[in-house]
């Protein structure tokens, strides 16, 4: 916990559920800020609270409105500076436009950079994020920026590690579970995938031995499910004895959720940094970790200046 001293928590309108999850874990309030839209549709933000010299966090995530929740931070992050705050750290559970992180035809934008430089030129210092698609658009920033992977303590706590085979369903993950399966010293499995299109899997080739183990496939984000539930599909005719997926960003678009509910896989286990409430309600197999207090001991350390890295290796609760 903090003791409130010099150290104020705002949140934007995206993900308020997750905001008072994360300030309840530090004993503090939330500050007040009131966000409005005009009728034209412009952000109009008002920090309601003295912030000078204080230590900033602003929680927002790419959900919902995106568009509107990116403007909603860039806003707050410049009222803040402005105001003169000694030092503002975006918390973005979800970072925005994280996968068109590269030029992969002519003329295409790398929009997760122009999104990393408006943060940053809003007078951002810190970003606190989790899982992004890509480990390269960390080299985005100048200022430093914190990537919880937050699968380790559930497969931990909810599997027989004996017979865990960790399996990342394409190749570009591949890097994101072998660090989940080396730390937690099981096999590791992959799938190599073709696109005909974007969102359409056409083929995938299973590399590594799972017969007989229980399959968990590892992912940063699921949204329409598809590479999911069709890698979970050839698992089964691997021979596998049960096939989970853990992902971190459930997304869950379109026919997501009547493609898992389908699907052989016993669960999605996906974590709270979007609403996923009405997904629960609709979809049984839908299970959600709380990274509440992994992002409120991110927070906590990084105001007392303590080591973030140690959280790679304990979770708080």
């Amino acid at each position: 916990m903090l003791n409130g001293t010099g150290v104020k928590i705002f949140t934007g309108t995206s993900h308020p559920e997750l905001a008072e999850i994360i300030a309840r874990r530090l004993g503090l309030p939330l500050a007040k800020a009131d966000v409005t839209k005009s009728g034209i549709g412009e952000t109009s933000v008002r920090i309601a609270e003295s912030v000078r010299e204080n230590d900033v966090y602003i929680i927002n995530t790419g959900c919902g409105a995106v568009n509107t929740s990116l403007m909603e931070l860039c806003i707050m992050i410049h009222a803040c500076k402005i105001a003169s705050a000694k030092r503002i750290t975006a918390v973005v559970p979800l970072f925005p436009y994280a996968r068109q992180d590269k030029k992969d035809k002519s003329r295409a934008p790398i929009t997760a950079k122009l999104v990393a430089n408006m943060i940053q030129k809003a007078g951002c210092d810190h970003v606190i994020t989790m899982d992004l698609h890509a480990s390269q658009i960390q080299g985005f920033f100048d200022v430093p920026l914190f990537a919880e992977p937050s699968s380790i303590l559930y497969i931990r706590t909810h599997f027989d590690l004996q017979n865990v085979v960790i399996v990342s369903p394409d190749a570009g993950g591949a890097k994101r579970a072998t660090s989940i399966a080396d730390r937690l010293g099981v096999d590791f499995a992959l799938f190599h995938k073709e696109r005909k299109k974007a969102n359409s899997v056409s083929r995938m080739v299973l590399v590594g031995h799972v017969k007989d183990k229980v399959a968990i496939l590892i992912d940063d984000m699921a949204d329409t499910s598809g590479t999911l539930c069709l890698a979970a599909h050839h698992l089964t005719e691997a021979g596998v004895a049960k096939v989970y997926a853990i992902v971190t960003h459930g997304i869950l678009s379109g026919n997501a959720l009547e493609n898992i509910e389908k699907s052989v896989l016993e669960k999605l286990i996906v974590t709270n940094t979007l609403p996923q409430k009405e997904n629960q309600a609709k979809c049984s197999k839908i299970e959600v970790i709380d990274i509440g207090p992994v992002l409120g001991e991110v927070i906590r350390r990084s105001h007392y200046g303590e080591s973030v890295s140690k959280l790679f290796h304990e979770v708080p609760y």
